[in-house]
């Protein structure tokens, strides 16, 4: 498992979620080179060389689609595109109430609730 995206994840995570970030439901795992994040055994975020990438709900990922530099999942160049993430840009990162909005979102809708 890469060290750097792990600690990039956690960090985001603590600031995200630090009640959930700081219990045993929550996991770690190399995916293809880059990292996932698993609430009760079922990933809803992911970070590697494309960035930050979360698990959403269709109905979320069409508005968070709509903002500028939102880009589709690829684990590889040429892979196929993973339809359930959105690859977050730096703005949206760094914007605490709408990160927290959205990993909510990501852990509920991995979770099935």
């Amino acid at each position: 498992m890469n060290d750097t995206y792990l600690a990039e994840l956690k960090g985001l995570l603590d600031r995200a979620m630090p009640r959930v970030a700081s219990t045993d439901r929550l996991s770690f795992k190399g995916v293809f080179g880059a990292v996932g994040g698993y609430v009760d055994g079922n990933i809803f975020v992911s970070c590697g060389e494309f960035g930050v990438a979360l698990r959403l709900p269709p109905t979320t990922l069409d508005v968070v689609f709509r903002e500028e530099g939102v880009k589709h999942l690829r684990y590889f160049p040429k892979g196929h595109i993973k339809k359930e993430y959105a690859v977050l840009p730096t703005r949206i990162l760094e914007d605490d109430v709408l990160l927290i909005k959205l990993v909510d979102e990501s852990v509920r809708y991995a979770s099935g609730g």
